[in-house]
């Protein structure tokens, strides 16, 4: 796992957008993995000026999601199809054909949307690059904390407390799911390369335990530890309860100068 402290939330969104545009203007057919909530909202917006600016290009990439609600329609403005199309598909030259969500339509079996989701990833070459964030309780994608390291796309029933986080996106009358369909950690963990933004003192604790505590089915986010190519993204904040601070910082600026030589 590399981890990479930066100043602020724009230099966390700026030096993710620039990673995820070293892979794309190599693989401009990359599969990439995608993630919703509002550390992610920076990134996208300073991917969209890149990709307007002539930059880079999503129009060969291929797009998978984390997670969705279940219950929720596509078109509902709180479902993550339409947090993608809003923030993200609806300002890039992405084919929307080639984004895809573990939606479950109505009527059809949840149980059986998961294997056909990992049918999809796998026909499509499996993902180059998946893009998380990290819940207050450490859950990765909707992973909640007990969740199995093997696990793979399924429904998951989410926490009170993921329930209390997400709380503020909802009216207080309006329909709160309470079941989400998301990726699971073997699927995570099958990226050939992932990348986890975190910002805010809200996080700290969760990232303190996702880095430095023990791999453990409690804190879901600890798997990617293990992870070959796992770069992790913090602000100074989202970082304030790490031990092991001043060494990050001296193994970026080494890892830096070997990319400087040798490339990444």
């Amino acid at each position: 796992m590399e981890v990479i402290i930066l100043k602020d939330a724009k230099s966390v969104a700026m030096t993710g957008a620039e990673l995820v545009g070293q892979l794309l203007r190599l693989q401009p057919a990359a599969v990439l993995g995608f993630a919703t909530g509002s550390t992610q909202l920076l990134l996208y917006r300073c991917l969209i000026e890149k990709c307007r600016a002539g930059d880079i290009s999503f129009r060969r990439v291929t797009g998978f999601n984390l997670d969705e609600y279940l219950g929720v329609a596509a078109d509902n403005p709180q479902s993550y199809r339409s947090y993608m199309d809003r923030e993200f598909f609806d300002h890039i030259d992405i084919d929307g054909d080639n984004t895809h969500l573990p939606c479950c339509e109505d009527g059809q079996n949840p149980r059986l949307v998961g294997s056909a989701y990992e049918e999809k990833i796998n026909k499509a070459g499996g993902i180059d690059l998946q893009l998380a964030g990290i819940g207050a309780n450490g859950h990765i994608g909707f992973n909640e904390p007990g969740s199995s390291l093997g696990s793979r796309t399924r429904v998951k029933t989410l926490t009170r407390q993921t329930l209390e986080d997400n709380s503020r996106l909802f009216c207080t009358d309006e329909f709160q799911p309470r079941l989400a369909i998301t990726m699971g950690i073997a699927t995570i963990m099958a990226a050939r390369r992932v990348l986890l933004l975190a910002t805010g003192t809200g996080k700290a604790e969760a990232v303190s335990r996702m880095v430095e505590g023990p791999v453990s089915a409690m804190c879901p986010a600890s798997i990617l530890q293990m992870h070959e190519r796992a770069t992790v993204l913090l602000d100074e904040k989202a970082a304030s309860r790490l031990k092991n601070k001043d060494y990050y910082d001296w193994a970026y600026l080494q890892n830096e100068s070997l990319k400087d030589r040798f490339g990444d």
